[in-house]
């Protein structure tokens, strides 16, 4: 059994959130090259983690190391998205509630944006630390919550508590899960992602090929999720001592995913940093579930194929309908990846309506 390479470092001094968080494909990118392995290890949240950074190491991670319990935890949760129970969610916060509605959007938004800043507690007089807040909200929306599932014996939340979960806290921790409004934030992302990939004169015939080919519309969704995840990964923590690629993987270790690194593994991908639609009738054709943008396995995102539908509705309606650009053509399209991938810089585009025959045929609308 190999050791990982790379090293966890001490306690706090030894720490790397910070330099991950300001820029984790960078992070990773300068670590593929020095350790020359695809899996190693390093310490965020002051915890030894063993970073996946490959094809083989994630399908490994989620599918192989998830066990029967994650299985059976995710057909209890499908269950509660079934047709009469998604009718009944306008009823889980009645219209005579305003004030605990306005409450919980903004504790979600508190504790959202609190937990990606540094993983620093800090409260003195006068000033709190972004994490400290958000465990404080944290906190307030599991008093709701835990409110709500002992009380509401209806709808999403009542049917959520019925479930046959592993522990009684885990409905608690699913509900905080659902309103986080995750699947909102991978749909703005890949929405974001799409438009700037099919932007200008450039891709006009990448565009006019996506609208008339349904099958090159979807290589094209598939290789703008390659590219650009809207997440940049995911987590767990290995209860027993196990391996990921034949590497040693200590009890109480994290197992950290990285979708941008994975996406890009050149033992899969070829010319991996490249946009290339045909990949996915190529050598890449019926592997599309080699993907993690939305997680994979028995534990990926439920909500997976919502986001999916609604990724292909709202991008073959503008495929249809615009043409655009963007306006200055020279702007700065680096990327932010945390906590949802997305231009660095505010950026300008310019749409022009098609006519009924395809063609630019009005005045450019609203950037």
């Amino acid at each position: 059994m190999a050791k990982l390479p790379g090293n966890p470092g001490y306690p706090v001094v030894g720490d790397k959130s910070l330099e991950f968080y300001k820029d984790p494909v960078g992070f990773c990118e300068h670590r593929l090259k020095k350790h020359k392995s695809r899996v190693f290890l390093t310490r965020f949240t002051n915890k030894p983690t063993a970073v996946v950074c490959s094809v083989r190491g994630m399908r490994e991670l989620l599918h192989e190391k998830s066990g029967e319990e994650a299985c059976l935890l995710r057909l209890s949760l499908s269950s509660i998205f079934t047709g009469a129970c998604l009718e009944s969610w306008s009823n889980d916060i009645p219209e005579e509630q305003p004030q605990l509605y306005q409450e919980i959007t903004q504790l979600c938004t508190q504790h959202w944006h609190g937990l990606i800043s540094a993983p620093v507690s800090v409260k003195v007089p006068m000033w709190s630390s972004g994490f400290s807040m958000a465990q404080e909200a944290r906190g307030r929306l599991m008093d709701i919550i835990k409110d709500k599932l002992e009380n509401d014996k209806q709808g999403f939340v009542g049917s959520l508590g019925t479930l046959p979960l592993p522990h009684p806290g885990c409905a608690s921790q699913h509900l905080l899960l659902f309103i986080s409004a995750l699947i909102p934030k991978a749909l703005a992302s890949l929405l974001t992602s799409f438009t700037l990939a099919l932007s200008g004169t450039q891709q006009e015939q990448t565009r006019q090929r996506a609208r008339e080919e349904p099958e090159f519309f979807r290589c094209v969704l598939l290789e703008v999720q390659r590219l650009w995840p809207p997440f940049i990964g995911g987590r767990r923590i290995a209860n027993k001592d196990t391996t990921i690629e034949g590497f040693a993987i200590p009890q109480g270790h994290v197992v950290m995913y990285v979708s941008h690194a994975v996406h890009r593994d050149p033992e899969v991908f070829q010319q991996p940093n490249h946009f290339l639609p045909d990949r996915w009738t190529g050598r890449n054709a019926g592997q599309e579930h080699l993907l993690c943008c939305l997680g994979n396995g028995p534990r990926n995102c439920i909500g997976a194929q919502l986001t999916d539908n609604f990724v292909k509705t709202a991008c073959s309606y503008l495929l249809t309908h615009y043409d655009w650009t963007l306006d200055p053509p020279e702007q700065n399209t680096a990327y932010k990846w945390l906590p949802v991938s997305r231009p660095a810089e505010p950026l300008h585009v310019s749409f022009t309506r098609l006519d009924p025959t395809g063609a630019p045929g009005g005045p450019p609308s609203a950037q």
